[in-house]
């Protein structure tokens, strides 16, 4: 008898600025992430923000902020960034920050050359830097940009119509999704909902600075290839229907 083929699952997020360990733990096991670059740019969002590690501050993290040049309401693929010199202090900070990380020198090279980049666009910084994360953590997932697919409609109507697009009869998406999606319109398109949570294991015993929220980054540079074991033992998936 031949084994089912498991259903396609859609995971679909706004691109992020280094993104965190959860945005990752998603991924350990589907082969495509629809970077949703077409909606609306929240200046209140981690699309040009995130935290990395800091020993001596209270909750032991700081945040790094790219700056930009937007219009409200405007989408994030339209996005630019601000022509100042933000890419050598972030450089400055993750270096002065991870120096000592035990897998800083394998991953440093092609880092530099990041930011050595003149990014005009804030998206495209983003999914580079994502890209980079995919491969150090050894995770083969295809980007693609929700722009590239035009789905039609906002919210849940758009995440349904880029599941039929995609060919995918699952939806997997955080704990907060659930108070806006529409169980209705997932059902009559036949998608069911996977809700990922994400538990921040600790790791790099004997290193100053753990904190939970950390970017992706800070556990590649100490944990190397165990970072992806790291992701999984965080990772916890389950069906549920979303409010109605």
């Amino acid at each position: 008898m031949t084994a089912a083929v498991p259903a396609r699952v859609l995971v679909a997020h706004q691109p992020a600025y280094l993104p965190w360990q959860g945005y990752f733990s998603r991924l350990l096991d589907v082969e495509e992430l629809v970077l949703l670059d077409h909606v609306q740019f929240s200046e209140r969002g981690w699309q040009h923000r995130n935290h990395i590690r800091n020993p001596a501050a209270t909750d032991k993290r700081a945040r790094l902020t790219v700056p930009v040049c937007r219009r409200f309401g405007q989408s994030i693929n339209q996005v630019r960034l601000a022509d100042e010199p933000w890419a050598a202090r972030h450089w400055r900070t993750l270096e002065h920050t991870y120096a000592r990380a035990p897998y800083w020198p394998t991953h440093r090279e092609r880092l530099a050359a990041l930011y050595a980049t003149r990014w005009e666009r804030l998206v495209d910084l983003d999914e580079a830097l994502t890209r980079f994360l995919l491969d150090g953590l050894g995770l083969r997932v295809r980007l693609v940009r929700s722009s590239s697919l035009a789905p039609a409609g906002v919210r849940t109507a758009m995440l349904a119509d880029l599941c039929r697009r995609t060919g995918s009869r699952a939806l997997r998406v955080g704990v907060g999704a659930l108070g806006y999606l529409d169980a209705e319109v997932l059902a009559a398109c036949g998608v069911h909902v996977e809700v990922a949570t994400y538990t921040h294991p600790r790791y790099a015993g004997g290193w100053p600075g753990w904190a939970p929220g950390l970017n992706a980054l800070d556990l590649l540079l100490f944990e190397g290839p165990r970072a992806v074991d790291v992701l999984r033992a965080g990772a916890r998936l389950e069906t549920r229907e979303p409010v109605r």
